[in-house]
């Protein structure tokens, strides 16, 4: 059995999402008792796909097209689905990353594959069977989904495996499949990213706040207690809707759905189309002078009290932490 697994890269490099996706697929090539093979789509560094043999993977595709330069959507799902039938490949899986979201229908499409999109646990095979576990209802619960496809797409939550190390040698094999017009009808002409930013979707550890806040102005101690634990800053809707802060920082239903290990929750309530977001994370902080806010409902640990002088307190001990 062959396993394949795109390797999205941003500016030439990979993110911590990508090596979590390669130690997932090796993990399900291993149990399946198949190799393992990556495809990287654009300009890579030579020394960033190399690194992706430390995380178990063999062979290297490497498309590279002044076409492909930036990311469209049609023309990479059919060169992934073109390399999977290169590689015989019975399981393909990608991060479940904004970019992966379209690509993975797309692709399952392309393969006549099942799809199971969100996985947050490896496959199992019990009684000829093969399931896999993933969120469900925008987070709210979980579902197990059985393929019975010849092919399967897999899209691994960010967050949910974690990173695994492993030692071997990687072949880099250029692959130039043919490129259609039809696939290059939409043309990204640029992206703009946030820089000096940690990104939220690959976010560990994120600081959140709500209308608790009072104001945009007060956001600096949000900023400097995420500063001083290396942590993403997000943000509850009705802050975006009044433009406290950017919208890309708007995490729940109807925004950016985020799975990091410690989630602080920072003078939000805890609606339920905020928590369709954040339900997903390992562990739940929650701060609100409210002790019937719904968030207390959900969360690992709460404090009962008032932002302003809560979250003061934790930047001192931590500073102090440090120190």
């Amino acid at each position: 059995m062959s396993v394949l697994v795109y390797v999205e890269q941003v500016d030439g490099k990979f993110k911590k999402s990508v090596f979590e996706a390669v130690s997932y697929a090796k993990a399900i090539a291993d149990n399946q008792g198949g190799n393992l093979t990556a495809i990287a789509i654009g300009n890579v560094d030579e020394s960033e796909l190399k690194a992706l043999g430390n995380y178990g993977a063999s062979k290297v595709l490497n498309v590279t097209n002044d076409q492909l330069k930036n990311f469209v959507n049609q023309a990479y799902a059919s060169i992934i689905a073109e390399a999977a039938k290169k590689e015989n490949a019975d399981i393909v899986v990608l991060s479940n990353s904004f970019s992966g979201k379209g690509l993975a229908p797309r692709i399952a499409v392309k393969l006549k594959a099942g799809l199971v999109d969100g996985a947050v646990e490896l496959p199992k095979t019990d009684g000829g069977k093969f399931s896999v576990k993933k969120i469900a209802f925008s987070g709210k619960a979980f579902a197990i989904t059985e393929l019975t496809s010849a092919v399967k797409i897999i899209a691994l939550n960010p967050n949910a495996f974690g990173v695994k190390e492993t030692t071997g040698n990687i072949t880099i094999e250029s692959f130039s499949p043919e490129v259609k017009a039809t696939d290059l009808t939409a043309i990204v002409k640029e992206i703009v990213r946030a820089t000096n930013k940690i990104s939220l979707p690959d976010a560990e550890l994120v600081v959140s706040a709500g209308r608790g806040l009072k104001g945009p102005e007060n956001w600096g101690m949000i900023e400097e207690l995420a500063d001083l634990l290396g942590a993403a800053t997000a943000c509850s809707k009705p802050v975006s809707d009044a433009d406290w802060r950017p919208h890309s920082e708007h995490v729940g239903q109807t925004g950016i759905a985020i799975s990091p290990n410690l989630y602080i929750a920072i003078g939000i309530s805890g609606a339920i189309q905020h928590l369709a977001g954040v339900s997903s994370s390992k562990v739940i902080v929650v701060i609100n002078k409210d002790p019937e806010a719904p968030f207390f409902k959900v969360a690992d640990y709460g404090i009962v009290g008032d932002a302003f002088e809560v979250v003061p307190k934790l930047i001192e001990a931590l500073k102090a932490h440090k120190g």
